[in-house]
């Protein structure tokens, strides 16, 4: 295969790997914590501190889990393209920033800690 080909299609992978990592995660997190009645589940402002627990772990680990899959099938460029996942994943968790407010400390967290240092830690620890 062609190896710009099979690059694209390891990125592509990647974000869906990521993508189902982060859903099964907030998924996981909804039931486990769950918001309590009353409260508005799209106004993150609101909620106690273990609720913040399992986003931060989807964004972080789905990102992670999407920037191994993306080193373990491209055939050359692994540490930037974990890299470029973690950036597709940096726009995503930038874009809830403005649909979902947030407490300011947990915007800060989740965006510097959760995504490119999770596609920096992949390419580092996966790369050839």
């Amino acid at each position: 295969m062609n190896p710009i080909v099979k690059n694209i299609l390891a990125v592509i992978i990647g974000i869906i790997v990521g993508m189902i990592v982060n859903m099964a995660l907030i998924m996981i997190g909804g039931a486990l914590f769950p918001i309590p009645d009353g409260v508005d589940t799209m106004n993150a402002q609101d909620w106690e501190l273990k609720q913040f627990i399992f986003p931060f772990l989807a964004h972080a680990l789905g990102t992670l889990a999407g920037a191994i899959a993306t080193v373990k099938m491209a055939a050359s460029h692994q540490n930037i393209l974990a890299i470029g996942i973690g950036i597709w994943f940096l726009a995503g968790g930038i874009a809830m920033v403005f649909m979902l407010p947030a407490p300011e400390w947990f915007i800060f967290v989740d965006l510097s800690l959760a995504y490119i240092p999770m596609g920096f830690i992949a390419g580092r620890l996966f790369a050839k």
